[in-house]
């Protein structure tokens, strides 16, 4: 079940790949860094289609750093699939297929990997991408609408506020983003709510 971003709630497959070479204080997938098993782009998708959902999502570790990435999301839309790709922000985007919308994040100071952060993927943002903002605290989140003013973000595309599961309380976020008349998506990681903080099947 995809718990986040514009497809949140729809039955999805999710195609995890290894490696990362960001360590965000909050990362929940640490076992992304080194697990897995070397195959092949004709291999996934056979794996993918053995499923009956039409949502895939591409996501790690850091899925741009695989140098098989960019080949597998082309082939998933040529299949008919709906495509999303979770990135950290931290390598070049402009080479991914239009036809998938592009989850990205914008490391606050909170995640420790703020200076990681490619400002040139800013230019190159389509009004289907996503841009995510994990925040850890108040400070991230002053941080954050600083940042969205200073690059002109709202009209660029979706941006979405997410609190850092157990470091910043849900509510408090919300009661931010309603009392600052931010134009920013609140999100929680559903499939948290549903099953809590543990490893997908």
């Amino acid at each position: 079940m995809q718990g986040e971003a514009d497809s949140a709630g729809f039955p999805t497959v999710f195609v995890r790949l290894t490696g990362c070479p960001l360590r965000c204080r909050y990362c929940d997938t640490g076992y992304a860094f080194y697990e897995g098993d070397w195959t092949t782009v004709s291999d996934v998708v056979g794996k993918v289609q053995t499923f009956s959902t039409r949502h895939v999502c591409v996501t790690g570790g850091e899925p741009l750093a695989q140098v098989g990435c960019l080949r597998l999301l082309t082939k998933l839309c040529d299949l008919g699939y709906r495509v999303s790709l979770e990135t950290s922000g931290a390598l070049d985007i402009s080479a991914v297929d239009p036809r998938v919308v592009r989850v990205v994040d914008i490391k606050t100071p909170g995640s420790g990997e703020e200076a990681r952060n490619r400002l040139e993927n800013l230019s190159d943002l389509r009004p289907t991408d996503l841009l995510k903002f994990v925040l850890c605290s108040r400070e991230d989140y002053d941080w954050s609408k600083a940042f969205i003013e200073r690059h002109a973000l709202e009209v660029r595309c979706e941006i979405l506020f997410s609190p850092s599961f157990k470091q910043l309380t849900p509510l408090d976020l919300a009661e931010w983003i309603l009392r600052d008349r931010l134009g920013v998506r609140f999100q929680l990681q559903l499939h948290k709510i549903l099953w809590g903080d543990v490893r997908g099947k």
